[in-house]
């Protein structure tokens, strides 16, 4: 095999590439504008959503008022709520969104608060989920905690106790991670899924083009009758497929990284106010780790794309192998998953979890050493299967 006539091929592939304005598209400014916009559009749309939520009156129904009338008053005070009459069909209305909370007084809710019972339960009826009934609740909830706060600071006074000896011990939580840590810690659960997804898309159109694309233009017969051997073709096509795929993961992270800087409020609610800086080590051994993921990614998508006979039908198979790649990538969303050895293993996983590591400011080197080599293992299987697809004649010539 010449490694000549492979850059041949790899060079004819990328001049196609520049002639298509879709794969241009897809391959830089899809994204590029795509996370600054999503940044900019969505911290905005976040911001007035919750600001919105927090400044608009909450409607909530008082059940069973006449038995607590002094803490109905209190409710009846706060700011940011507007009561509405009793109703049986409460629930309904909860469901419905039409209601945001009910807040339920058991009979003789006051007598037995004066009494200094066993404290009487009050239920509070809320959607989960439902950002505007878990925010009325959490009122609600305040509200009672205050007033409870406060029943008690009378007790204590009127028996001529001071209200500090409910807390006998203060407790200050003290931070001592660096700022930097704490931002990457959080941006790195969620930048690990975003960049095996985009290694995959980046190499998804390409592989299927190269492929059933060159199948149903009936322009695979050509390439095969040239001088150039089946070996040197399926390592031009397998190069240039690995290209657009570093491509678009390492274009589509810087854009993410400088619209951070373009959306304030999108950051802040991202990393929670701290810092978060992309240094050379942390991009460079991400790069290193990615690299053989894409070239798994690379050879294994042209091998099914080229049992296709058809563009659309490439892609219903690749898709398969999208859910393979988007499923394990989510283990940098989970909390509590830490990378170890069996995980270090298992491919997608391992990469995944790594860089969340990496982006945490973490870099256990043993598991490195570990994840890279399973990696390059993964990724030398998916280009050994892409070169056997290209040597047999059934899959070549299917009908």
């Amino acid at each position: 095999m010449r490694m000549r006539n492979a850059f041949v091929v790899y060079r004819k592939e990328a001049l196609d590439m520049f002639r298509d304005r879709r794969t241009l598209m897809g391959i830089f400014l899809f994204p590029l504008l795509v996370f600054p916009l999503m940044s900019a559009g969505l911290g905005e749309v976040l911001e007035k959503s919750v600001q919105r939520t927090k400044q608009e009156a909450t409607t909530v129904m008082l059940l069973g008022a006449e038995h607590a009338p002094q803490t109905a008053a209190r409710l009846r005070e706060a700011e940011g709520i507007s009561l509405v009459p009793a109703a049986a069909d409460y629930v309904r209305q909860i469901n419905e969104k039409k209601l945001r909370a009910a807040v339920e007084f058991p009979a003789g809710f006051e007598e037995k608060l004066r009494a200094g019972a066993d404290a009487p339960k009050v239920k509070v009826y809320f959607y989960r989920t439902e950002l505007r009934s878990e925010t009325a609740a959490d009122r609600i909830e305040e509200l009672l905690t205050r007033h409870r706060e406060g029943i008690v600071v009378e007790r204590l006074s009127a028996r001529g106790l001071r209200p500090a000896l409910l807390k006998p011990i203060q407790v200050e939580e003290q931070n001592v991670a660096e700022a930097q840590k704490v931002g990457g810690s959080k941006l790195g659960r969620i930048l690990p899924y975003f960049i095996i997804l985009l290694c995959v898309t980046g190499a998804l159109h390409p592989a299927i083009d190269l492929t059933a694309g060159e199948k149903e233009r009936g322009t695979m017969e050509t390439i095969l009758c040239s001088g150039v051997g089946r070996g040197e073709l399926v390592l031009g096509k397998f190069l240039f497929v690995l290209t657009t795929s570093l491509i678009t993961t390492s274009v589509s992270v810087l854009s993410f990284i400088f619209s951070l800087s373009l959306a304030p409020t999108y950051r802040q609610e991202m990393t929670g106010g701290f810092q978060f800086t992309l240094t050379p080590q942390a991009a460079g051994m991400v790069f290193l780790l990615v690299l053989p993921l894409a070239v798994m990614f690379s050879g294994a998508l042209l091998a099914l794309a080229l049992m296709a006979k058809s563009y659309k039908e490439a892609q219903s198979y690749t898709g398969y192998l999208m859910l393979t790649a988007i499923i394990p990538a989510m283990f940098s969303l989970l909390p509590g998953v830490e990378l170890n050895a069996k995980l270090a293993l298992i491919p997608v996983i391992n990469v995944s979890l790594t860089a969340k590591e990496i982006f945490s400011g973490n870099y256990p080197w043993g598991l490195l050493s570990l994840v890279f080599l399973s990696s390059v293992v993964y990724g030398a299987l998916g280009l050994f299967i892409a070169f056997r697809q290209f040597h047999r004649e059934e899959v070549l010539f299917r009908e």
